[in-house]
């Protein structure tokens, strides 16, 4: 079985179409290449009672949740605050965070910017020494900022702990449609059901019109379902091929 995730994607400006999430899908790329699998997106407002009750369910139902946004100094960073309570957890100014903070600004150190060290209380630091390179980790739930560039180099320094049994997988490029081959398709999932089959029609390429996709952490059983694929598809029907 692969270790399962879920993303929690936190913003009143993704909801509203000011920003467009990139986050999630940098998570889900990443997360595969681990061989993670993640099950499912949510995408919430900065509401305490709302953040919490989606993380509490999403940290009972898979081994890794990313939650992304509502983490900085002002009135809607509310992330920590809903995660403590989400879990009946006091919010606590955290030591560490506290003393790289001041560091950081010395005179210069304020209460907005104090609101950083916020987490809730038992957070665990992960991922570095320096002040934006750690990532507060309450139980399974790994809490990152909005911001795409420091959300990316944070998860690379921490990336390796989520590391299982890869994915492998093979590609196919069919030049007939799904009308043609869906009937394939069926029956080679009914001798292969634990197969990962994706069928993404292609519109205005020339040269293929659905690309195919197994997938599976086994690769005896993912080759023996590549080769009855191969064999039953009509003949000339392959544009190319792509593999690992």
């Amino acid at each position: 079985m692969s270790k399962t995730a879920g993303i929690i994607i936190i913003g009143n400006e993704v909801l509203s179409g000011k920003t467009q999430d990139t986050n999630s899908h940098f998570l889900c790329q990443e997360l595969r290449t681990l061989g993670v699998e993640v099950q499912r997106i949510s995408v919430i407002p900065d509401e305490i009672e709302l953040i919490g009750n989606e993380a509490a369910s999403f940290s009972r139902q898979f081994d890794f949740v990313f939650t992304t946004g509502g983490v900085g100094p002002t009135h809607d960073d509310v992330t920590m605050a809903g995660i403590a309570h989400g879990f009946g957890l006091k919010v606590i100014r955290h030591p560490e965070l506290e003393r790289r903070l001041r560091e950081r600004h010395g005179e210069n150190i304020n209460e907005a910017r104090l609101r950083m060290a916020e987490v809730p209380e038992g957070a665990e630091l992960v991922g570095g020494g320096s002040l934006y390179a750690a990532v507060a980790k309450v139980r399974n739930i790994y809490v990152f900022p909005g911001i795409p560039k420091i959300l990316q180099q944070r998860f690379l320094v921490i990336k390796e702990r989520f590391r299982d049994a890869p994915f492998f997988l093979n590609v196919v490029y069919v030049k007939e449609g799904e009308g043609v081959i869906a009937s394939i398709l069926n029956n080679l999932l009914k001798d292969f059901p634990d197969l990962l089959l994706g069928s993404y029609p292609v519109l205005d390429n020339p040269d293929y019109k659905v690309k195919l996709t197994l997938e599976s952490k086994d690769r005896v059983y993912l080759n023996r379902a590549f080769e009855k694929l191969i064999s039953t598809i009509p003949k000339g029907a392959i544009h190319r091929i792509e593999g690992n």
